[in-house]
């Protein structure tokens, strides 16, 4: 099976590191309190991530940690950007509700153009930009962290069309636990995440997306990084990782096993900046 050349992208990211990190409440289905955290190795995990994506070439911003919030590690959460506008994140839990400020502090000390939101989303988790699908498209989850209204003020703020996605299984709570862009145009997502009508969105939208199964998903295979090329995944989504070497992009797999106990893994741990 031939492939147009997968073309890399350099990109800049926003990435937090884990040295409050810990499992002391439990907010969706994949964290639980009684397995201890192995903070050291989350460090090590996490720098191995960052490192991976500057030998990529890419650039990555760090954030400083809070000593009060454990959860800072999955900086995709904290505001979506988009052509140098940012749409800041209004958590659904109380328990993450003080990393918007840090966020926030991060991109008004910048030269972005930052929003507040009124409406609860967290940021980049269901959020996904894909710049050359349609003259540039804002795939947005809700169901479970982020409220549909969010969608609209983020079309508003943005000025790009949103697509609204309902995702239906509590363990896919966020948009990238379900899905995630490729590259510019092209998507690779989890269908039964969804519900009915939104796989027949998605399935109009992306007739060539990369499609997963629930063993990949359960993996968080589809929480991953790409730069329209080479592919960052965690090194147990072994069959994602063949299913997008096959589509013609390079599969780099990343240990990320400690993150994965707070409910996260590649993506969660870095958002995308788009000055």
């Amino acid at each position: 099976m031939s492939h147009t050349e997968r073309l890399p992208r350099t990109r800049t990211y926003l990435m937090c590191p884990p040295e409050h990190f810990t499992v002391e409440y439990a907010i969706n289905p994949w964290m639980d309190t009684t397995v201890p955290v192995d903070p050291a190795l989350a460090l090590k995990q996490w720098q191995l991530l960052k490192d991976t994506l500057t030998d990529l070439g890419h650039t990555v911003h760090v954030l400083e940690p809070r000593p009060d919030l454990p959860d800072m590690v999955y900086a995709a959460n904290g505001a979506f950007s988009v052509d140098g506008k940012v749409y800041g994140a209004r958590f659904a839990y109380p328990q993450r509700a003080a990393e918007a400020a840090a966020h926030r502090h991060f991109y008004v000390s910048g030269s972005w153009e930052f929003t507040d939101p009124e409406h609860v989303n967290e940021g980049e988790g269901d959020f996904a930009y894909l710049p050359g699908a349609y003259g540039g498209l804002i795939l947005a989850g809700h169901g479970f962290r982020t409220e549909p209204v969010a969608h609209t003020e983020a079309q508003e703020v943005l000025g790009r069309p949103v697509i609204s996605l309902q995702l239906v299984d509590p363990a896919y709570y966020h948009l990238d636990t379900a899905l995630a862009a490729l590259d510019d145009r092209n998507v690779t997502y989890f269908p039964e995440a969804f519900s009915p009508a939104s796989q027949r969105v998605l399935a109009q939208l992306f007739p060539d997306a990369v499609i997963a199964d629930r063993a990949d998903a359960e993996a968080f295979g589809l929480n991953l990084v790409s730069d329209g090329r080479h592919v960052v995944l965690n090194t147990e989504a072994t069959a994602m990782g063949e299913k997008v070497r096959a589509a013609g992009y390079t599969p780099v797999h990343v240990e990320l096993g400690e993150l994965k106990r707070g409910g996260g893994s590649v993506k969660c741990a870095v958002a995308e900046l788009r000055p």
